[in-house]
This record gives C-alpha cells, structure tokens and sequence, in this order.
C-alpha cells in the first residue's frame, strides 16, 4: 500500500491536465504494471510537467524506447 500512496503523491503535477490522467491512469494501470513498467512510469514522472504533457499529447518524441508501452497508456486514458 505504501508504494501506490507514494506513486499517487508523485503524480501531483502543477498541472491540472496531468492530475487528471496521472490520477486515472494509477487507478487503472498501475496495480497491474510489472516492475519494469513501474520504473519506466516513475522515470517518467521525474520529468518537468511540460515536458511529460508533451509527451503525453505527442508534442514531443520519447527518448527511452523502454518507456514507450507506458506512455502509450497513458494516452489512453
């Protein structure tokens, strides 16, 4: 429990948009994420809101390709 109440913490963006998707997308995806997965998300979120909101809305090119099947649950939801 400890580990979604500290990825559900770190998902609390200066941006609303990113509130919204980063909420929904731990409460679908996230306990189901292998650990692999779950690195990739949290390398995600080390990055600055506009950066992730770009990448998210397809702005910008992902660099890590080993990030790639998380980013595109992300724009799913």
């Amino acid at each position: 429990m400890k580990e979604l109440e500290r990825v559900r913490w770190r998902c609390r963006r200066g941006l609303l948009e990113l509130d919204i998707v980063l909420g929904r997308f731990v409460q679908q995806r996230y306990p189901v994420m292998d650990d692999e997965q779950r690195a990739a998300f949290d390398e995600l979120l080390d990055l600055p809101d506009t950066e992730l909101w770009d990448l998210i809305t397809g702005k910008k090119e992902l660099a890590h390709a080993h990030q790639g099947v998380v980013l595109e649950w992300l724009k799913d939801v």
